[in-house]
């Protein structure tokens, strides 16, 4: 028996992420705010990298002249006589008497998100000792507004008693969205009452409080008689508090906070788009804010300074420096570079794919697969992925919307769905059910439990709880 032992080379090819493209991946994976911070801080750590300075505009990024936006302009509100916007410009905002109104910096100043709004009111009513309470209780919120945690576990896990979590929780019930921070509907409900019973700009009726705290569930099925035996009081008493809760108040605090910001519906946040598409002489373009926003380039000093370095006069430890941080300033300015064009590749993409949606709204949005636009472009699904999570994109209306809507083809379906609902007749509400058939005489084929499911994503209440 013997035993032969050979040795064979065969070629394997094997994927390596290089420290470059670790680099470039975390930078195209940046939002907006994050790319801002990881700019101030390249700027601050590596002398190499210089940044020209100009006054930009906040929301589009474009160069101000004087203290108006001219991109951001809306129609006629530059001048006494009938201006006109610039080229692409957004149309669709509302006219503006105020002069401050038509400052970007005013603006962005006078627009925030619920998470702003909140951590900036109980900032400013609670001691410095109870913020991080109050900050913590903010970021318990679900989507509805209510808190999710009881006062013991925000106690727990912020070092406080649970008197400090209710104090806490007092100072937010005051503010709008009145109902924040409630632990359910009823709650949100009696807040928004005795709000408005101190308010005294309305009549408020006598037995609304004990119907919503002791007869939610019986008054959202109509047993107005039940109601009405179990409080000693009269079945038209209890029609009237149950107008009153459904002409005055909402069931999700935030949904009165959208309210309160405009008819429109649009939420009062202050995000910045990382992609502008604009109507061009007829045409869709696509342009990215960052090259507004940012004009990287080498220090010019460092630039001199590394076109001289074979001169016999600089040390090597001399060389070395400037070796390093120009190597690295240059290293960075291409990854940000990097970052743009993949962003202008894929909503270029988007334009093309989506251009009747872009034109005409959100019932003409096909569906489309971020595996679709990588294959187009030549890119991995989690590249585009990566490119677009937390970015956003202005539309030609001027609505700034996530690139997750380009993807969303459920979007154009709860659209009808909401429209239906604002058109019923409030007697005789639509039921999941006659909503699904409606649509499916439109060619939208959706099962009942998907029209549950997208109503309660609107926030929009059963047919039953709108009834009137």
């Amino acid at each position: 028996m013997s035993i032969e032992l050979n040795q064979h080379l065969q070629p394997q090819l094997q994927v390596r992420v290089t420290p470059k493209q670790i680099a470039a991946n975390s930078i195209l994976a940046m939002s907006s705010v994050e790319l801002t911070e990881a700019i101030a801080a390249e700027l601050e750590e590596n002398p190499a990298l210089d940044m020209l300075e100009q006054s930009n505009c906040p929301i589009c990024g474009s160069a101000i002249t004087g203290s108006h936006c001219t991109e951001c302009l809306p129609k006629g509100a530059a001048g006494s006589g009938p201006a006109e916007v610039p080229d692409g410009g957004p149309t669709d905002w509302s006219a503006r008497e105020d002069a401050d109104e038509l400052d970007p910096i005013a603006r962005a100043e006078a627009e925030f998100t619920l998470t702003e709004h909140l951590t900036w009111t109980l900032h400013a009513l609670l001691p410095t000792r109870l913020h991080p309470v109050a900050d913590y209780a903010i970021g318990a919120l679900d989507d509805s507004g209510f808190l999710t945690d009881r006062d013991e576990e925000i106690a727990a896990a912020t070092g406080v008693t649970v008197d400090d979590v209710a104090a806490v929780r007092e100072a937010m019930r005051g503010i709008e969205p009145i109902g924040v921070g409630s632990r359910n509907i009823a709650e949100s409900l009696l807040a928004q009452i005795a709000y408005l019973r101190e308010a005294g700009e309305m009549e408020i009726p006598a037995a609304v409080e004990a119907v919503v705290r002791d007869h939610l569930n019986d008054l959202g099925e109509r047993r107005f008689g039940l109601i009405a035996s179990a409080l000693g009081i009269t079945t038209d008493e209890v029609v009237e508090a149950w107008e009153f809760v459904k002409v005055n108040l909402h069931p999700y605090p935030t949904s009165a906070f959208t309210a309160a910001v405009g008819s429109s519906g649009s939420s009062r946040s202050i995000v910045r788009p990382d992609v502008l598409i604009r109507v061009v002489d007829g045409e869709l373009r696509v342009e990215v804010v960052e090259s507004r926003r940012f004009s990287l380039r080498v220090d010019p000093t460092y630039a001199r300074l590394s076109a001289g370095m074979r001169s016999a006069e600089a040390s090597e430890a001399d060389r070395q420096h400037v070796r390093e941080f120009v190597g690295r300033a240059r290293f960075f300015i291409d990854n940000v570079n990097r970052r743009r064009a993949t962003l202008q590749r894929i909503a270029e993409c988007l334009v093309e794919r989506q251009q009747e949606y872009l034109l005409h709204g959100v019932q003409h949005l096909v569906p489309l697969t971020r595996a679709e636009v990588g294959a187009v472009i030549g890119m991995h699904e989690s590249t585009v992925s990566r490119a677009t999570a937390e970015k956003y994109v202005m539309l030609p209306t001027g609505e700034v919307v996530p690139f997750g809507h380009f993807f969303t083809a459920s979007l154009g379906v709860k659209d009808q769905i909401r429209k239906m609902i604002e058109a019923e007749d409030v007697a005789h509400p639509l039921s999941d059910q006659e909503i699904a058939d409606r649509l499916a005489g439109e060619g939208v084929a959706i099962a009942r439990r998907t029209v549950a499911k997208y109503r309660d994503e609107l926030q929009l209440l059963p047919a039953r709880l709108r009834r009137r």
